[in-house]
């Protein structure tokens, strides 16, 4: 496995960059790509010191999605085999969505099938405005099937039927307006715009905010039912009477910055 495929670096303050390093190829991902990426990202959503994540691409795209050579390799697979590949994937998406740490996809570039399906798992995303995005899965007879579940939730599902269907590019503004990115940028803001978003996160209280992904990921797609609300109460006193929390308010209470900020 060409460990040089995905880069990692944790600064002092603990931000995790994770940087597809596959620029000659546009940053697609194969299978040894994949399964670099998803442990890397078990392995920092088990670091306690570790308190947000960027995802970004080197060279000009974010990522184009799959290899066309490992699918070149993959049409050669049989069933068994290409179930194996489609639960990596599942895990990699799954493990990014998932991840008890702000994520922050840095859209330094153009992001195809795979690569759009990453931004649509991070938490926040920033764009440059010459970025285009496409689920491009139908022009080589396939769906983007794995992508589906994260796609609708990012920008509905009459537009993700749309361009899941059309396989149509469409640009920056039109990803915002959609919901997959929620910042537009040009090339020389994009950092400017990083170190800002990461420095609101920074304020927050680490476990509150792992708190607040965790219930949105849970009701986020349930109707407003009396046992929904009583779900919040009890995150919201669960959070409110954790060490975190009590702190959060002592310090406020006191004009004093929380321990966190320490």
């Amino acid at each position: 496995m060409n460990a040089e495929a995905v880069l990692l670096n944790v600064d002092k303050q603990g931000v995790a960059t994770v940087t597809l390093n596959r620029s000659d190829l546009h940053n697609a991902l194969d299978d040894e790509t994949i399964s670099l990426l998803a442990a890397m990202l078990e392995t920092l959503a088990e670091d306690a010191t570790v308190r947000a994540v960027v995802l970004t691409g080197s060279g000009i795209s974010f990522s184009a999605g799959h290899d066309p050579e490992w699918l070149r390799r993959l049409s050669q697979f049989s069933a068994s085999e290409l179930n194996r590949f489609a639960q990596q994937n599942a895990r990699l998406l799954h493990t990014l969505d998932t991840l008890p740490k702000p994520t922050v996809a840095r859209v330094q570039g153009s992001a195809f099938g795979l690569g759009m399906a990453l931004v649509a798992c991070c938490d926040i995303a920033i764009g440059v405005s010459d970025a285009l995005f496409s689920l491009s899965d139908v022009r080589f007879g396939q769906i983007p099937a794995l992508a589906m579940p994260y796609m609708i939730r990012a920008i509905g599902e009459r537009a993700t039927r749309r361009y899941s269907i059309t396989a149509e590019r469409f640009n920056a503004g039109k990803a915002k307006r959609l919901g997959l990115i929620h910042q537009v940028v040009e090339n020389d803001e994009l950092d400017a715009a990083i170190r800002h978003m990461l420095g609101q996160l920074l304020l927050n209280g680490p476990a509150a905010m792992r708190a607040a992904k965790h219930l949105t990921g849970e009701i986020g797609c349930q109707d407003i039912t009396p046992q929904v609300m009583q779900r919040c109460i009890e995150h919201s006193l669960h959070v409110r009477m954790s060490d975190e929390g009590r702190e959060g308010i002592q310090a406020l209470i006191e004009m004093r910055k929380p321990s966190w900020l320490e």
